[in-house]
């Protein structure tokens, strides 16, 4: 085309420039006529030019370009087809996005569209049920603003995505929704948002259901274990023979107890997000006093235990359920480490938050076991757990434990050279004594 337009230019020159030379033969003054011609084109090329740029200023997008000829028509006619093409592309893309926007629409779950600043740029009717967006009037609102749920601000804020949040929906309290972001293109966000009511209440049945069973066998079980250490105090009247059944009796009776107890206590951790009593815990005092009871534990062992505290950083929450967590991976690691070996325990803190590091030079856990360590009742060994007396709820204590208090449970650990366990708490959660 290009080789074309060139052509057809040098073609209209030429034939400008003879015909004025034409003309300055027939009246004596070449240059004069030369110069009427050139301008004359010049003037003819000025218009063109002037009726192009109108065009372009105000043509609507179906309006074709006007009509010339010559060099400005094959330019007229080029931009025509350009126009035409242009069409056709975004027609097949508007088809396209029709499409997608019909089928979102058509999902059972919610799909809502961010910009990089977390403001409702489009979202599909699902997205109305669950969230209670409007529209058009919500278009453009901070997401934060239309679903306040404090954990929701949170987790939007920290912009760590790589779990999924459950929280009541903003449009019914009574329905459960489960949301995931995703971020793309020019970090914007894309959120996916579904109901989970129904899983949500059979979860809920499941933590009613082990909170009443083990209410119920938390008293018939008070009752035998009491008449069995009433029968082992006067072990002399008893028969011998039933002597080792008993107190094989009370130490199955006792751990029933330890499974019930901790039990109860997974189904009050579970029961809500954060702890009731929220208050500063001073983790100096008690990470002494249980270290002092895994002394105690360790007995004949021989065990070297150390303890390091670099801050005295206190934390806010339960001390109650910060002792119980604490203590579950301390005494593990009492119970796991083998005679003469060591314990090392650091608390410190630092700009990501407070650490507690409770690393043991014992038997260490394979790796494939270490994404389930925390499920309930999962146990590495399970004769090595009877022997030890383990539930398999430690771990899911505290990782409970440190949800509630938004910490998180890191685990390393080498198949027979030890095992680290790190507890990290959000700077949130810290608070100077």
């Amino acid at each position: 085309m290009n080789q074309n337009w060139h052509g057809t230019l040098i073609r209209h020159l030429l034939l400008l420039v003879s015909a004025s030379l034409l003309a300055g033969l027939v009246s004596g003054h070449y240059g004069g006529c030369l110069a009427i011609g050139l301008g004359l084109y010049l003037a003819w090329t000025l218009k063109q030019l002037l009726r192009l740029h109108e065009w372009l200023r105000h043509h609507t997008p179906d309006e074709p370009p006007p009509d010339g000829y010559g060099l400005w028509g094959d330019v007229f006619d080029s931009i025509y087809h350009l126009q035409r093409r242009d069409q056709r592309v975004r027609g097949r893309l508007q088809a396209v996005i029709d499409r997608v926007q019909e089928s979102t629409a058509a999902l059972r779950d919610a799909v809502i569209m961010l910009d990089s600043e977390g403001n409702l740029e489009w979202w599909n009717r699902a997205a109305e049920t669950l969230l209670g967006l409007k529209t058009p009037q919500d278009s453009g609102q901070p997401v934060t603003n239309l679903v306040r749920h404090p954990r929701f601000k949170e987790y939007f804020e920290q912009a760590n995505y790589a779990e999924p949040l459950e929280i009541p929906s903003p449009a019914s309290d009574r329905m459960r929704i489960q949301m995931l972001i995703t971020r793309y293109g020019n970090n914007e966000h894309l959120m996916l948002v579904r109901d989970v009511t129904r899983l949500h209440q059979l979860e809920q049945m499941r933590k009613d259901f082990v909170a009443n069973v083990s209410h119920e066998l938390r008293t018939p079980l008070t009752v035998i274990c009491g008449y069995l250490e009433t029968l082992l105090d006067n072990v002399e009247e008893v028969n011998p023979r039933w002597s080792r059944a008993l107190q094989q009796m009370q130490q199955q009776g006792e751990r029933m107890q330890t499974l019930l107890n901790d039990l109860l206590l997974l189904a009050k951790l579970e029961a809500t997000d954060y702890p009731s009593d929220n208050h500063p815990v001073a983790i100096a005092p008690l990470l002494k006093s249980i270290t002092h009871d895994a002394q105690a534990l360790s007995g004949s062992k021989n065990q070297q235990i150390t303890l390091a505290i670099e801050d005295e950083v206190s934390l806010k929450g339960s001390e109650a359920e910060l002792r119980s967590a604490f203590s579950n991976l301390i005494f593990n690691a009492v119970k796991y480490t083998p005679a003469d070996g060591t314990i090392r325990i650091r608390w410190w803190a630092d700009g990501r938050g407070a650490h507690l590091s409770v690393q043991d030079s014992g038997i260490g856990i394979d790796t494939k076991h270490i994404p389930r360590l925390t499920e309930r009742f999962y146990r590495v060994d399970s004769s090595r757990a009877s022997n030890t007396g383990g539930t398999g709820l430690g771990l899911a204590i505290v990782k409970h434990v440190l949800l509630r208090h938004r910490g998180a449970l890191e685990i390393n650990s080498v198949l027979g050279k030890g095992s680290l366990f790190i507890c990290n708490f959000a700077p949130a959660q810290m608070t100077k004594p």
